[in-house]
Parts: structure tokens; sequence; C-alpha cells
């Protein structure tokens, strides 16, 4: 496979309508597909995907020869170099593409490479090489079966061997994008620290996949179902000293950032997908004698979504050029998530119901893009903790967690009298 620079699509007018005037549901920045998709086969086969719950090979093949995989990182670590319009652009025509693949491909391209560029060092570079060329896939092994947002509950570990420059690490992640098929993981892990130890508790350790010692699974998914997704066990596997990074817990959450973005960028174009539709349906369908779309309750809604989707696009591309430019974004960022995440949600109830019957056919593409949203929402980290990080960062502190009950005051934890006894 040849690596060849992304070049996005050429800027295009909004598409005339018969009349002459500029049609409602051309195209929009950043959002091309079909003919006019850098990912033309990866978009005809988006529906396959997602029955096969599989990705084509061919779909990997197309992404890297588009270069989309060296968007993300400078020209003297082997990317492009891309700034932050042109990366967003790119991300959205993937998502819009196929979203599953998208996942799959920007959680090792994107979040993975650049947690390794940022904490590794040059002994890394052949690692990043590897993801950047496609010839290797990441998974970022963050989540446990009995834990999810709350990373201080987290057990795996990475111990020291008897022989000097060598670890192990023990422990299950659960919930992995690309864990059933990824050749390295980034895993955050615990320190089992010696004696004299004063460094970080925590630690990323870049772990071979393929050896004794890992185990791994498959988890059936509601959306996204292209993405492979599942759990990866760790009895003991060998980590070189060298691919044991330890860093501090504070210093987390701005390297998982990334991953707050490819979410929201996916809950995006699944939003505009979701609209084209919408429209398409709104001028086919005829109802009571009209075109749903001469309805004002359809227009009404449709005029919500159009309104909202620009809206998030235009806070993610602020977003992006933020983070890309080198700048934090994080309180940008963690607003977009929980903004476009949960305005996809909205954007296709309305598309399913829109569609009626149709949209929730097993198959149809609004069906489909539903299920999709509802991923986007919970990947990454939960809009729900997102929004008390946000109210923390407006000047309320962080929240204190005091045990209570809400029955003792109420009385209900007191014995209830018997049915034939008395009232006291």
């Amino acid at each position: 496979m040849t690596d060849t620079a992304y070049a996005p699509p050429p800027a295009r007018t909004r598409a005339a309508a018969p009349d002459g005037t500029t049609g409602p549901d051309a195209p929009r920045p950043g959002s091309i597909t079909g003919a006019d998709s850098p990912f033309p086969g990866t978009a005809a086969r988006a529906a396959a995907t997602d029955a096969a719950a599989s990705i084509p090979p061919e779909n990997w093949k197309e992404i890297v020869d588009s270069g989309y995989l060296r968007l993300f990182h400078p020209p003297e670590l082997g990317g492009t170099g891309a700034d932050g319009p042109t990366a967003a652009a790119a991300m959205e025509s993937l998502a819009r593409a196929c979203s599953g693949t998208y996942w799959a491909a920007t959680v090792s391209g994107l979040l993975c490479a650049r947690l390794i560029s940022t904490y590794g060092n040059e002994a890394h570079h052949g690692l990043l090489e590897s993801l950047m060329s496609g010839e290797k896939i990441a998974a970022f092994a963050i989540v446990e079966p009995a834990a999810g947002s709350d990373a201080g509950t987290y057990r795996t570990t990475v111990r020291p061997t008897d022989d000097q420059g060598s670890f192990t690490i023990s422990g299950e992640k659960s919930r992995i994008t690309n864990a059933p098929v990824a050749d390295l993981a980034v895993t955050l892990a615990r320190r089992a620290k010696e004696p004299g130890d004063e460094g970080p508790d925590w630690c990323l350790a870049f772990v071979d996949l393929h050896q004794p010692g890992v185990r791994r699974y498959d988890i059936p998914h509601m959306g996204l179902r292209g993405m492979p997704w599942g759990g990866i066990v760790y009895t003991d596997a060998h980590v070189p000293a060298e691919n044991v990074i330890p860093v501090p817990f504070t210093e987390l959450s701005e390297g998982m950032t990334w991953g707050w973005l490819l979410v929201s960028v996916a809950a995006l174009a699944t939003a505009e997908s979701a609209l084209a539709a919408s429209v398409r349906h709104a001028r086919e369908r005829v109802s009571f004698g009209r075109p749903l779309a001469h309805m004002e309750g359809v227009q009404d809604q449709l005029a919500e979504s159009r309104t909202a989707i620009d809206a998030a696009r235009l806070l993610a591309h602020r977003a992006a050029a933020e983070r890309i430019a080198g700048n934090s974004a994080k309180d940008l960022i963690g607003m977009l998530k929980v903004y476009a995440t949960e305005m996809a949600v909205e954007v296709t109830s309305r598309a399913v119901q829109i569609h009626g019957a149709a949209g929730v056919t097993q198959g149809h593409e609004v069906e489909r893009h539903y299920r999709d949203a509802q991923m986007n929402v919970i990947g990454a980290f939960a809009t729900n903790r997102l929004r008390e990080q946000i109210a923390e960062n407006l000047g309320l502190g962080p929240a204190t967690y005091t045990p209570f009950t809400w029955l003792t005051p109420t009385g209900l934890t007191h014995p209830s009298p018997p049915l034939d006894g008395p009232l006291t």
C-alpha cells in the first residue's frame, strides 16, 4: 500500500433545485459522501459492514491509501501535519462514509498514536510509524468490567520482574474499541512500585497483543456494529521497560481529550447523514395528498436539525483548530462532546419520526444511524460526567461526595405496620 497526502474534495456550492434555486440538501463542508467522498468504497459498503459486524479489508486499504492516518501527526514524525479544519473535514468525511470504520481507524491512528507520540520517545517512533502506515492497529485499553468513567477503581497492574528492565501486566480491560483485532494496546494501568520509587502511581503500557498471557474476546453491541469491540485479559503478559511510561493521573485526561474529539465528530457525521436521509424522504413521500416536505411539522423538525448540526460543526472546527495547534482545548472539547453527541440522538430521533415505520425497520439507513448515535453519548467518556467537569471549571470546585440516604428523612426506613394492625 502506498501513503499519499490526503486532499479534501474541492469546495462546492449548494446544489441547485430544478427551478435554479439553492437546494436544501446539498452536501455541507466536510460532509461529502457518495462519488464526492474520499472514501467512496467504504461508503458503498457501510450497510454491509454494519450487517456483517466486521470491517472488510477493502475499507482499511482505502483509508491507508488516502493518507488519512498520517493527517494528525507532524511531518517530522512522518505525518502530513494537517491543520484543524482539514483534519476535522477528513474525520467527518470518513465518519459519514461508515461510522464503525471511522471509529476503528481513528482510535488507532489519532487517539492511540497521539498518546504514543505525546508520552513516548524516540524508541517508539517505530510503533508510531506502524500505526500511521496502517501496518498495525491499536486499541486504547482503559475501561474495566466493573468500572467505567471512574478510573480510580481500575485494577490492571504493571509489575517489575526479577529480570532487570522487564515488566508484566495483569488485569482485564473490557468494552474496548479494536480489542478483538488490534496488534497493540495502549493500556492504562497501575504501577506496583518498589521501595523508594516516588514516581506516579499510574502508567501507560504499550502492550504487544500477539504473545502468551493475552486473551481477547468479542462483545456484541447495539450500534457501530462494524467497529471491533471487546475485551483483553492480561495474565502476566510481558512488557519491555521502554514501553512502560509513568504518567501522573492528572495528565491522563489531557491525552484522552483526543478521544472526546473523535467521538464528537462521529456524532456530527451521523446527525448529518440522518438529516440528509430525512430531507430525501420528505421530498419523495406523499401523504394526505402532499409531500411531507410541505408539512409544517416536518419543516420544523428539519430546520431544528439543520441549525443544531451547523452549530456543532462550528464548535468542532474551532476545537480541532485549537487542539492541533498545540493548545489544550480540553474544556472546549468537553463541551463539544456533550453537545454534539446528545444533538445527534435528537436529530436521529427526528429522522426516525419523519420516516415512520420504515425508520425502525432493521437494515434501514436511519435505523442504523439511530443506533450509532446512542453509542457516541457513552463512548470515550459519558456526557453526564463531562457535565460535572464543565461545572467544576466554572469555579464550583471539585464535587465532594458525602454518604447520605434519601429514605431516612422520609421515615420509609421504619418497619411497616401489619396491614391489619393499628396505625401509629
